[in-house]
């Protein structure tokens, strides 16, 4: 909860995009904790069904649905709400976030900075420290804020996963959850998933987005590929995984791998800026980005050595535990409204402004 000195904000959220990805989902996890912790909170978005019926119950969905002059009427929005915080999360939003005077104007770098989309901003939030590192001359505040895995939706409850693809117990159900986009290289794993795991293995891609059909065609009908599609119940169904490989292209602090990470699961990863930072201490595997050779190789060894042929259902699967201090859903929010309180007005004086970095996470 705030503080009882501080008078709560009235803080807009502002996410353009058409599907709930990782950046969407945390953005809705920030406003509902937001929210629970006293503030006012508002969400504005194009108007997608899929974001507003995930919409938390004590935050004000406005849909801004044609994309013609979408700044100037956030920004009309903004100052008819007496916005004290305007929050942007990836580039459409931030871009249209810079017109929005009337309130301070944060970015958060879901995916990494772009002068054309986060100069104008008046603070930034860094995911990771290499961000940080590459603001350059960014005149605005910037503070490193680690992702967290969010809370989990309240999902219907259908079939578990491996009763829905109908393996059997010796079966090594390897998963990954991602957009379905070329950064995120699921293309890649597909192709080592096919050239390179044992009979005995299935791959499960949650997720949808653009490159779906292209990888589809990729896969070729593969009958161990199962493509599933956008899922509410992303917990319950990595509970269902033996592995878990995030074979991105590029990354800055993914949060389905946050959510491996606190379900225990045995991860691959390709060797990302973000996932470097993000598994550094972990006992997780690490290979070259974009070598399908490298990915094949150890996603074959890391099936071998989970569970081999024959094995009854009674065999235990591998359960890691990872080190998830640094990623404090509750420390996270709070540093964020430190943030906020940072760049506002004091009374008397002008907003701030300035280069202000902070590189440090306490």
């Amino acid at each position: 909860m705030s503080s009882p000195t501080l008078p709560p904000l009235t803080i807009v959220h502002v996410v353009f995009s058409s599907r709930l990805a990782g950046a969407e989902r945390h953005a809705f996890d920030l406003a509902a904790a937001q929210a629970a912790a006293g503030h006012r909170v508002h969400v504005v978005s194009g108007g997608s069904p899929q974001l507003r019926r995930v919409t938390p119950e004590a935050v004000t969905h406005h849909a801004l649905p044609f994309p013609l002059m979408r700044g100037a009427r956030l920004a009309a929005l903004v100052r008819r709400l007496g916005a004290d915080i305007c929050h942007g999360h990836l580039g459409p939003a931030c871009k249209a976030v810079a017109r929005c005077t009337s309130a301070i104007r944060i970015g958060t770098l879901h995916v990494g900075y772009k002068p054309h989309q986060h100069e104008r901003l008046d603070g930034l939030i860094c995911v990771n420290r290499d961000q940080w590192a590459t603001l350059g001359t960014y005149l605005g505040a910037a503070r490193v804020v680690y992702n967290w895995p969010p809370q989990p939706m309240n999902a219907p409850r259908g079939p578990r996963l491996r009763e829905q693809l109908q393996l059997g117990g010796d079966q090594v159900l390897v998963g990954t959850v991602a957009r379905l986009h070329r950064s995120k290289g699921v293309d890649l794993l597909i192709r080592a998933f096919a050239q390179y795991a044992p009979s005995h293995a299935a791959l499960a891609i949650l997720g949808e987005g653009p490159q779906e059909r292209e990888l589809r065609r990729l896969a070729g009908g593969h009958p161990r590929i199962h493509f599933l599609g956008f899922r509410d119940d992303v917990d319950v169904a990595l509970a269902d995984m033996d592995l878990f490989v995030s074979p991105s292209r590029e990354e800055a602090l993914p949060l389905a791998v946050l959510e491996a990470m606190r379900a225990g699961l045995p991860i691959l990863a390709t060797r990302t800026d973000g996932l470097q930072q993000l598994l550094a201490e972990a006992p997780a595997t690490l290979v070259p980005v974009e070598d399908v050779t490298a990915l094949g190789t150890a996603l074959q060894a890391r099936i071998r050595g989970l569970r081999l042929p024959g094995h009854a259902r009674e065999v235990s699967r591998v359960r890691v535990m990872y080190d998830m201090g640094l990623y404090d859903r509750d420390i996270a929010v709070a540093r964020i409204e430190s943030f906020y309180r940072s760049l506002l007005p004091v009374e008397g004086q002008a907003r701030r402004s300035g280069p202000s970095l902070d590189g440090s996470y306490a």
